[in-house]
């Protein structure tokens, strides 16, 4: 299934923007969305159970929330620095919820920087496609590691397309492990970045 009849059946519409400005383009990247094709992969080698909550930073239009909330029932989170794609995500969200009759309060999207979002408890599976650089990310997961030591549970992170310098940090300085490696076959041959690293903390 293709781009757009993924988008079709969910009743959404988050392909990426021909040209997309921030206001720091270094610190922060443009929004690309994760293939379809590469997430049906993912998820047939990892998996999530019913009580888990996805937040995805840099969401963009929210694509993968709509996935895991209609392939798997899952709760979603999109975290999205840029008002219009924010906007756009929320339009997305009510088309979403208007055909498919899926409940409202599982899926939800923020306006605001990653690094400003209060991790909640329950909050335990944490996406990233590359979103900002590895200075943001710190931030981001020494915020995960304070909610983690506040309220203790399972947390795992899922990088695709994983940049070196935020395996570096993890592996170095972290007490994240390495669990699990989903290389995209046809792909990963070629690019040894089209991939998906499963990372789990350690306690």
């Amino acid at each position: 299934m293709n781009e757009y009849k993924f988008d079709k059946l969910m009743h959404i519409r988050t392909g990426a923007e021909k040209k997309v400005s921030y206001p720091d383009s270094v610190q922060y990247n443009p929004y690309e969305p994760t293939p379809y094709d590469a997430l049906e992969i993912l998820f047939q080698h990892y998996k999530l159970g019913e009580n888990d909550q996805v937040v995805d930073y840099g969401c963009g239009k929210g694509r993968l929330n709509f996935y895991i909330h209609y392939f798997f029932g899952v709760s979603a989170k999109g975290i999205e620095m840029d008002e219009n794609a924010y906007q756009k995500a929320i339009d997305n969200q009510r088309s979403y919820l208007k055909y498919t009759n899926k409940k409202e309060n599982t899926i939800e999207f923020f306006c605001c920087l990653a690094e400003e979002y209060r991790v909640e408890p329950n909050d335990n599976r944490f996406y990233f496609f590359n979103p900002f650089s590895v200075i943001i990310f710190r931030k981001v997961i020494h915020n995960i590691l304070r909610s983690a030591e506040k309220a203790e549970r399972e947390v795992e992170l899922i990088l695709y397309y994983p940049h070196e310098d935020y395996i570096y940090f993890l592996e170095n300085n972290t007490s994240f492990e390495l669990k699990k490696e989903v290389p995209l076959q046809g792909l990963y041959e070629k690019n040894p970045d089209e991939r998906f690293l499963i990372y789990r903390l350690v306690f």
